[in-house]
């Protein structure tokens, strides 16, 4: 065996009982590393790996099932290809954990997630292993063919590897890849975990045996001698020949979807074994040239059975007991603000059976499993089709239904064109329900909800809310649940409520008017989202120094309450903006409009507050929040800063 590189971590492992005892897996501190032990010893690296994966998780909380599922196909390309000349491209991102032990970052995999730690995700700043970011999903197979006509074009003999899965496979941008990388008839490899068994079952030791055949040299040889002998016989005769023994192998290996759309198809193989993994691995890199697709079925959350008995619960977890697999949950104040729209959004389903609910593969992210639960016929998951579930829901509009699709900010992004054309521009009445708004802690700057106000506000015929606590969140579900004239979104942030009285169902708001919420005469606090409760915190601060303030809530973005704001811009010395947004959004349509009244003519002092313009790092919220200058502190700072005075300056003026 060869002597480990962390002799001081080794050590350690014996010594501290509750860290796993991984002798093999301390040889490894890069993927080269691999190729010195043996392939009879790789499942005891695979079990080492998984348990030092599920030692780590369970002190950081993160996504545990789909990395458990890919230990051993990690293990196995690692140890076949050459990364990082070869590429290597998880798509969903989340499934790197294994990856991210093996490439040199295994010291800090205890800091997943958590500020100034690793990425839940790939990163290309964080690693030459991470040739791709990809926290968003499908991405992989159209990166990895850029990446493979970028080598070509240079001349560069590279593998590119994209391992697409969890679901990703279901996104049209995976297809539209496929289509184009069999075109192109490029060097790619395309790996696909299936870990839920929607496309084939494998068949054993006969399905293994026959990917070992199809990808072997002799049978690969054949084909291609077979494609030159009936190039002489005309363009017509080898295609109609070729794609004869194409289909006839597809009806043996499932694989003619794939075949006709260019690739070469080998599984399913059970990716869970290396007499499996190994031969196939080394056939396509030796052999043959053009696209490859290799199908591998692997099972999520594999080798810790709470994870493997509800796979769902154990996508992503919450830091947990490793001996019972119980999560530890910290008791809410309030609840989440996903739940509220579930309960308002059921409540509102009772009282009108046109409302229907559409999800992009996240049902239980947006709470529409429990509307399922009690409508399960009412509720259409799309799979990972954001562009379809916007377009499908404008269908759905355009005969009287009333769709609710409900899309996390950040995955919203993807399908802004059919928000524009399919829906805004026919004045569809689609309601977008959208989770996530701000920052979203852990996950970081990859599913922050920071452009959702900026993109929905600038078009025509939509109606922008934001929910400044749970209640108003249960007002607008029901407000939008009623708005037949046209496309309208509210937002609402990830984690609990601030705990206000609930109302049994929602009011209905008058469009375009906000609510004061405190009265005063020298600076005014206009807030849009949730960070109202800062703002009236920051109201105590600021009476207290001296300045008396007014705090409202705006509740619209689009179309604004102008008299609200007129009043505020015409009684107050101060008018600041705050939102959870990016720079663009809330505060720029209201500086838009005082501009056009000549409202700031008369040494009114305006400052927008809104999202700084970075990308943020994964951290606690409130720390995010307190960097970006969006709480208690920073709104006073703000409006010191404005009136260019100390906040002792001010208690004297």
């Amino acid at each position: 065996m060869p002597v480990p590189r962390y002799p001081e971590r080794h050590e350690r492992c014996h010594r501290v009982s509750n860290y796993p005892h991984t002798p093999l897996l301390d040889t490894v501190h890069v993927p080269s590393d691999l190729k010195a032990i043996d392939d009879e010893q790789m499942p005891q690296l695979a079990a080492e790996l998984r348990a030092e994966m599920i030692d780590a998780v369970s002190r950081t909380g993160g996504h545990l099932g789909a990395g458990l599922g890919v230990v051993e196909l990690t293990i196995a390309i690692h140890k076949v290809f050459d990364t990082p000349h070869d590429r290597l491209i998880f798509d969903v991102g989340h499934q790197c954990y294994p990856h991210k032990i093996l490439t040199g970052r295994r010291d800090r995999i205890r800091t997943l997630r958590q500020e100034d730690g690793l990425s839940g995700f790939t990163k290309r700043s964080e690693s030459e292993y991470d040739p791709f970011g990809a926290a968003h999903s499908s991405t992989s197979i159209s990166a990895g063919l850029g990446m493979a006509v970028a080598s070509e074009a240079q001349n560069i003999r590279r593998n590119v590897i994209s391992v697409i899965g969890d679901g990703a496979m279901s996104a049209g941008m995976a297809f539209e890849a496929l289509n184009n990388a069999g075109a192109l008839d490029a060097r790619l490899i395309v790996i696909l975990n299936d870990n839920d068994m929607s496309i084939a079952q494998p068949t054993g030791a006969m399905s293994g045996y026959l990917a070992r055949m199809a990808s072997g040299r002799t049978y690969m040889g054949i084909r291609e001698t077979g494609k030159k002998l009936t190039a002489y016989l005309g363009k017509h005769v080898d295609r109609a020949i070729t794609r004869a023994v194409e289909h006839a192998r597809g009806y043996v290996t499932g694989g003619t979807m794939f075949e006709e759309l260019g690739f070469y198809h080998i599984g399913p193989i059970d990716g869970h074994n290396f007499e499996h993994l190994l031969p196939v691995l080394r056939n396509v890199r030796d052999n043959g040239d053009g696209p490859v697709l290799i199908h591998v079925m692997t099972q999520k959350g594999k080798g810790y059975a709470p994870a493997e008995k509800a796979a769902d619960k154990y996508h992503g977890v919450s830091k947990f007991d490793v001996v019972t697999g119980a999560q530890a949950k910290a008791k809410p104040n309030a609840p989440s603000y996903t739940n509220v729209f579930a309960e308002a959004l059921i409540e509102e389903a009772n009282h009108d059976d046109k409302i229907v609910a559409v999800t992009a593969a996240m049902p239980s992210g947006t709470g529409l499993d429990k509307f399922g639960d009690v409508y399960p016929s009412r509720v259409y998951d799309v799979g990972i089709a954001e562009q379809h579930a916007v377009t499908f829901a404008a269908g759905m509009a355009t005969e009287g239904l009333k769709p609710f699709a409900t899309i996390y900010s950040t995955f919203l992004q993807r399908g802004y064109d059919q928000v524009v054309h399919d829906v805004a521009i026919q004045n569809l009445p689609v309601r977008f329900p959208i989770d996530r708004a701000g920052f979203v802690g852990a996950d970081g700057s990859t599913h922050a909800g920071s452009f959702d106000v900026a993109y929905l506000a600038c078009l025509p015929n939509f109606v922008v809310m934001a929910a400044a606590d749970e209640a108003e969140l249960k007002h607008m579900v029901r407000t939008a649940a009623a708005h037949d004239s046209g496309p309208i979104s509210f937002r609402y942030p990830r984690g609990e409520g601030v705990g206000v009285e609930m109302p049994q169902r929602g009011q209905l708001l008058e469009i375009g008017k906000g609510r004061v919420m405190k009265e005063g005469s020298k600076v005014a606090l206009l807030s849009f989202g949730t960070r109202l409760a800062d703002c009236l915190l920051a109201a105590e601060d600021l009476d207290a120094a001296g300045l008396s303030t007014t705090v409202a809530d705006a509740r619209f973005a689009k179309p604004l309450d102008t008299d609200l704001i007129r009043q505020l811009a015409t009684n107050h010395e101060v008018l600041i903006t705050i939102e959870e947004g990016s720079v663009g959004g809330f505060g720029s349509h209201v500086l838009n409009f005082l501009a056009h009244e000549g409202l700031l003519d008369g040494g009114l002092k305006v400052r927008p507050m809104a999202m700084p313009d970075i990308f943020m790092d994964q951290a606690k919220p409130e720390v995010m929040y307190a960097r970006a200058g969006l709480d208690r502190a920073g709104i006073v700072k703000a409006v010191f800063t404005t009136l260019g005075v100390s906040a002792e300056a001010a208690k004297h003026a």
